[in-house]
């Protein structure tokens, strides 16, 4: 019987993060796990990770770091159906772990598969130019269509086929329930529990009447017509393209999910309190 496979995704500029692996691949070692990693550097009894490797047998991705390790996990297991487990390694995040937990309550939890997951919904993006798809790509927190120099874009938003409007402006984000809390927030978005299957749509500082965030139905169709140049095409801020005027983008949501677990029984309400520091003092909770 072959050994179970776990792979550990750590941020690679985090010197506590490769302590932790460290300790925790020695731990899942002893426990009988064969133990991958995409960290470059040597961790005993720990394989680095090749390019284009099969992951069809890893059960699940252990991620050392906080949510933007994660996206990179995603990155990494999308399309492989494999869960991704977030230890939180610095602060506290809306996809991790709130707290560190020890390295043998995570060992524990991986031999038992005591965890519990959530299914999360991720986006799709096609560029289309004259006539033709030169790109496609995926984001699970957002794609983003913006200026790239000082200039503000011109965008005509349409959604299911139907005119929707034309805006001059910064640009626009197209984010998930997950994203909700990351770059649509800032941007004045709504936060959207990740229960919620739905996509979020707001534009960027634009120079019109109507201008507010939209909640849409996970499955309408967002085209955007890009009406002047100097714009970038951006997924999860790590995925990259440069527009030309006259370029369509469109979002939808993509036929693979993410699967993000939890080892503790705090919720995503918990995880809004923790992060903001929220006061609570005087719940009646038990």
């Amino acid at each position: 019987m072959s050994a179970r496979k776990v792979l550990l995704v750590i941020h690679p500029t985090k010197p506590e993060a490769a302590l932790f692996a460290a300790e925790l691949a020695t731990a899942l070692g002893g426990a009988g796990f064969e133990v991958l990693s995409n960290y470059s550097k040597s961790l005993g009894g720990v394989r680095t990770l090749s390019a284009g490797e099969d992951l069809s047998g890893c059960e699940i991705a252990v991620v050392l770091g906080g949510d933007g390790t994660i996206l990179r996990a995603a990155e990494i297991v999308r399309g492989h159906k494999i869960p991704v487990l977030g230890i939180n390694m610095g602060n506290v995040g809306f996809l991790a772990e709130i707290g560190r937990p020890k390295v043998a309550a995570i060992v524990e939890s991986l031999l038992s598969e005591s965890y519990r997951g959530e299914s999360r919904l991720v986006l799709k993006h096609s560029v289309e130019r004259n006539g033709i798809t030169v790109a496609e790509g995926w984001a699970l927190n957002e794609v983003t269509v913006s200026r790239n120099d000082s200039q503000m874009v011109e965008l005509f938003v349409q959604i299911d086929g139907r005119p929707l409007s034309r805006w001059g402006c910064d640009g626009v984000i197209a984010a998930t329930p997950t994203g909700s809390t990351a770059y649509a927030f800032s941007a004045g978005g709504p936060v959207v529990w990740p229960e919620v299957h739905a996509i979020i749509f707001l534009p960027l500082a634009a120079h019109a009447l109507f201008s507010r965030p939209m909640v849409i139905s996970p499955d309408s169709t967002i085209a955007i017509d890009l009406e002047s140049d100097g714009a970038i095409l951006s997924s999860d801020g790590m995925r990259t393209l440069d527009l030309l005027q006259g370029d369509r983008v469109t979002i939808g949501k993509d036929g693979h999910s993410i699967e993000l677990v939890h080892m503790d029984e705090s919720g995503f309400t918990d995880r809004i309190v923790a992060k903001f520091k929220l006061p609570i003092e005087g719940w009646r909770g038990e």
